[in-house]
């Protein structure tokens, strides 16, 4: 079984609710269960995306939206959903969030990026971009550029989504 991250965009409204759930259940359930269309499996991307960047320059702020965009930040306590047998991401790091206002910011970063450019700027071969960004970029089936391009334009739109809508973004590797 693969390990891959997880983005959900919630309210804080929701995330509260899966608080006090955790909070009456004898055995911790929060009943995390956000709609599927608001959950992003943004599969082994998060480092890949992460070296895209560092190998073609980005921008430092850009870069650091990136790493935010798939780190999350501890500022939001979810202890809640990282508690045995209901934890969301078990096999991984403590789930992370952003609030609202980190998600806007966030947001408007990642619009910021010109990910064609910078798919551009590596090697033509795709063997030494694989190479390059390693993290096993060169196991890819089709090659890391169609990889790469695709996973950030679904965590461009998701961002975008959410600071549309208001949302805070819960991330987990699951």
């Amino acid at each position: 079984m693969a390990v891959t991250q997880q983005l959900a965009r919630v309210t804080a409204e929701y995330l509260a609710a899966c608080r006090r759930s955790a909070d009456a259940s004898p055995d911790g359930d929060p009943r995390w269960d956000p709609p599927a269309p608001d959950v992003l499996d943004l599969d082994w991307a998060p480092a890949l995306l992460t070296r895209l960047g560092e190998t073609t320059g980005l921008d430092a702020v850009l870069l650091d939206a990136v790493r935010q965009a798939t780190d999350g930040d501890t500022g939001i306590e979810l202890g809640f959903l990282d508690t045995h047998p209901h934890a969301i991401g078990p096999f991984g790091p403590a789930p992370t969030a952003l609030s609202a206002a980190q998600v806007s910011r966030v947001s408007g970063l990642l619009a910021r990026i010109d990910a064609p450019a910078l798919l551009a700027a590596l090697p033509a071969d795709e063997g030494d971009t694989a190479s390059l960004i390693g993290h096993g970029a060169d196991l890819i089936a089709g090659g890391p550029r169609a990889y790469l391009l695709k996973h950030f334009d679904a965590l461009r739109d998701f961002y975008l989504d959410a600071a549309r809508r208001r949302l805070l973004v819960v991330l987990w590797w699951d």
